[in-house]
C-alpha cells in the first residue's frame, strides 16, 4: 500500500510538526482553514468552538502514521472514524474533498525548500489511503448515524465527577471496552467521547462516568447542568479494547487512571458473566484516595470473582483541603493501598511481559505509563490503548 520510503518521509514530516510548540495546533488550524475556504458549506457541520476537533485530528493522524506498516491496525480505525463522522451529516464525498486541504496544510507548514515532489507524493498517497478508508467506512455502514437517549439518573460521586445513566431509543450495539460519542442539549454540535462503564444490555441502559475538565466546554455541563429527562444523542461505537478469553490465552494487566476505569470496568462486568476467565490484575489509580470513586464496586467484583485482583494506587495519601469529607477507606480484603505514579507502581512488580495489557486514562497518564513499561522491557505490541477515545 505504501513503500518504506514514503512512510519514512511522512513520519519525518509529522515528527517535525510535533516537535514545534505550536506545530500540532498550527497544522490543525491550517487544515480547517483550507477546508472551509475550498468548501464553505462544510463549516456548518462543525461546532463554533473547534479546539477538541483540532486535537482529535492530530491524535488520529499520529496514530495512523505510527501504524502505517500494519493495515490490520489502522484500516479498522479509519473505517470506524468514517462511520463516526456520519453523526455530523458527512458521507464519503466529504472525506475525499478533505484530501487537498490536508496536503495544503502540511505544505504551508513545512515550507517550499523541504516540500519536494517526493515528499508531496508520499503525503498525497498517505492521505488518499486515509480519505478512501474513512469514505468506505462511512458509506458501508448500515447502523443509524446516532441514537436518541434520555437521562434517567445523574449522581455526583465527587464534586467534579458525575455518574450518569441514559436510556437509549433502541440498543446501541457496542462491545465492552468501546467508547461512544455523545451530544448534550446544553452544548449542541459539540460531540464528546465517553466510554460506557457497563456492558450493553437488552434494555438500552448505558452508564457513563464523567470528570469535569478545567476549561472544558462540555464536561462541566455534564457534571453540573444535566437534568433527568434531558435528551442526548449517542453515536456509533468506536475503539477496540478487548480481552482474549480463549483457552490458553495470556493473563491480563489492566491499568486505570480516574474515569479511564469505565471501559475496563465494562469488560470486567462482562467477564464476570463467564464461567472461565484468565487472571486479571487491575491497578486503579487517582491522585487522592477520593479519586478511587468506584472502589466499592471493584471490591464486590473481586469478592465474587477469584480471577480478579484489584490494587488501589494514589499519588497522595491525604485529601486536599478543598475536598473535605471526600476520603474513602479501602474495603477490607482488597490489596493494600500503593503510593506513587501508577506506572512506577506497576513496574515495581516487573515487566508483565507475559500479559495482555490495557491502559486507560488521560493522554498524559497513558504516555507516562507506557514509557515506564517500555523501560522495564514490556513488549509494546502487548499494550492496548485507545488513540482518541474516552
Amino acid at each position: 500500500m505504501l513503500d518504506a520510503q514514503a512512510i519514512s518521509l511522512v513520519r519525518a514530516g509529522l515528527k517535525s510538526v510535533l516537535a514545534e510548540d505550536d506545530g500540532p495546533e498550527s497544522i490543525a488550524r491550517s487544515f480547517y482553514a483550507h477546508l472551509f475556504v475550498e468548501h464553505p458549506e462544510f463549516r456548518g457541520f462543525f461546532p463554533a468552538a473547534m479546539d477538541q476537533q483540532r486535537h482529535r485530528l492530530i491524535r488520529a493522524l499520529e496514530y495512523v502514521i505510527d501504524n502505517l506498516e500494519d493495515a490490520t491496525t489502522f484500516l479498522p480505525f479509519l473505517h470506524q472514524l468514517g462511520r463516526d463522522h456520519r453523526k455530523h451529516g458527512l458521507d464519503g464525498r466529504h472525506f475525499l474533498a478533505a484530501e487537498n486541504a490536508l496536503v495544503s496544510a502540511f505544505r504551508s507548514f513545512v515550507g517550499t525548500e523541504v516540500w519536494t515532489d517526493s515528499v508531496e507524493a508520499a503525503w498525497r498517497t498517505t492521505f488518499a489511503v486515509v480519505s478512501n478508508s474513512m469514505a468506505a467506512g462511512a458509506d458501508s455502514d448500515r447502523m443509524p448515524a446516532y441514537w436518541g437517549a434520555t437521562v434517567v439518573e445523574h449522581r455526583l460521586a465527587l464534586d467534579d465527577l458525575a455518574v450518569i445513566r441514559v436510556q437509549t431509543d433502541g440498543v446501541v450495539p457496542y462491545e465492552p471496552g468501546q467508547y461512544l460519542s455523545v451530544q448534550i442539549p446544553q452544548r449542541p454540535r459539540m460531540w464528546r467521547y465517553l466510554s460506557p462503564a457497563i456492558p450493553t444490555n437488552d434494555h438500552g441502559g448505558i452508564e457513563f462516568h464523567v470528570r469535569r475538565v478545567s476549561g472544558g466546554w462540555v464536561s462541566p455541563a455534564m457534571v453540573s447542568d444535566i437534568a433527568i429527562g434531558d435528551r442526548w444523542l449517542v453515536g456509533p461505537p468506536l475503539g477496540g479494547l478487548s480481552v482474549d478469553t480463549s483457552p490458553g490465552c495470556e493473563d491480563v494487566l489492566m491499568i486505570a487512571g480516574g474515569t479511564g476505569l469505565a471501559p475496563l470496568r465494562s469488560q470486567l462486568m462482562a467477564m464476570a458473566m463467564r464461567s472461565r476467565n484468565p487472571r486479571v490484575h487491575l491497578f486503579v489509580s487517582g491522585q487522592y484516595p477520593s479519586d478511587l470513586y468506584d472502589i466499592d464496586t471493584l471490591w464486590h467484583l473481586a469478592q465474587t470473582n477469584p480471577w480478579l485482583t484489584v490494587v488501589p494506587v494514589v499519588e497522595e495519601t491525604e485529601e486536599p483541603w478543598w475536598r473535605p469529607g471526600s476520603s474513602r477507606d479501602i474495603p477490607r480484603g482488597l490489596n493494600h493501598l500503593q503510593v506513587g505514579k501508577v506506572g512506577q507502581v506497576v513496574t515495581r512488580y516487573g515487566s508483565w511481559a507475559d500479559r495482555q495489557i490495557q491502559i486507560c486514562g488521560s493522554p498524559a497518564m497513558v504516555r507516562s505509563t507506557m514509557y515506564a513499561l517500555r523501560l522495564v522491557g514490556t513488549p509494546v505490541e502487548h499494550i492496548q490503548f485507545d488513540p482518541i477515545g474516552g
